[in-house]
């Protein structure tokens, strides 16, 4: 393995300002649309906890100013708050991309930190539609109930929603999450990837966004890295071969995001893959 750069960098190197690290394909819920086909039956990849750690310190590094935790269910990862701590420590700000279907008790004085954002994936005011498309009876509750808390608490929350169904309550989803306090709020298609990609056909690049490798970037589970959590049928180079700066200053990174044509007006959405008080209703708080 390389060794990282000690001279001084451009801040932020390559262009790269938030660095999704997905540290985990496991998931409670089996969405239809999941890009990563996460599952309760997938696994925390090849990716060690000493792998993250390295690839964390090296974006505070490179002047990376945020890292955001995705899955899969994040949270199913056991050292996710170790991640989330380490990163603080080097003036990183992070984002938990949550399904919000289980918050432990002791988890919430972590997304209150200063420096934490909460994300999270909603799909329809209506359970049944809701919970159709998550694979999961009763994801909507939960998801709901936890996003009613997390507003209570002041914690930043930001929503994805995903239009994965014919004629499904995206505006009504909307407004609900308007109700409940939310504000940032992003919609978007279900892109041809993962589940959501057609039977026996590779994913093209007219499925993406236009924004991957521009602003942000991807680590995988098993460490290869790509443009955004949506373009990892493109990988360059992997993190536990390679340090992050020399993947990221590349002949061949620039050459893999120049063939994807940018959209100005697109917004890359992470799919995943929310009244009640859930530190006293059953619903919001069940064991696994």
């Amino acid at each position: 393995m390389t060794t990282l750069i000690d001279a001084p960098v451009p801040k932020p190197f390559a262009g790269i300002n938030v660095l999704e690290l997905e540290i985990t394909g496991k998931c409670q819920l089996t969405c239809s649309h999941c890009l990563s086909e996460s599952s309760p039956r997938a696994t925390h990849g090849t990716m060690t906890p000493a792998d993250w750690q390295t690839v964390i310190v090296d974006a505070a590094a490179l002047g990376i100013g945020q890292v955001q935790l995705i899955g899969g269910e994040p949270t199913l990862n056991p050292h996710w708050i170790q991640y989330t701590y380490l990163a603080l420590s080097l003036g990183l700000r992070v984002q938990v991309y949550s399904n919000l279907f289980h918050v432990r008790d002791t988890w919430w004085e972590v997304f209150e930190r200063n420096g934490v954002t909460l994300a999270t994936s909603y799909y329809s005011n209506d359970p049944a539609e809701h919970d159709k498309i998550t694979g999961r009876t009763g994801s909507y509750t939960r998801t709901r109930c936890n996003i009613r808390e997390a507003v209570r608490r002041g914690i930043t929350v930001r929503a994805g929603i995903v239009e994965v169904l014919l004629g499904q309550h995206v505006a009504e989803a909307r407004e609900e999450l308007v109700s409940m306090g939310v504000s940032q709020i992003k919609t978007d298609r279900a892109r041809a990837i993962g589940r959501a990609g057609w039977p026996g056909q590779a994913p093209s690049v007219d499925e993406l966004c236009g924004n991957c490798g521009r602003g942000r970037a991807a680590v995988l589970p098993n460490g290869d890295l790509s443009g955004c959590v949506l373009s990892r049928f493109l990988p360059t180079g992997n993190v536990r071969e390679r340090r992050l700066a020399d993947i990221l200053g590349s002949p061949q990174w620039a050459d893999t995001i120049a063939g994807i044509p940018p959209r100005s007006q697109a917004a890359c959405t992470p799919d995943d893959s929310g009244d009640c008080d859930p530190a006293n209703t059953e619903a919001c708080n069940p064991a696994y």
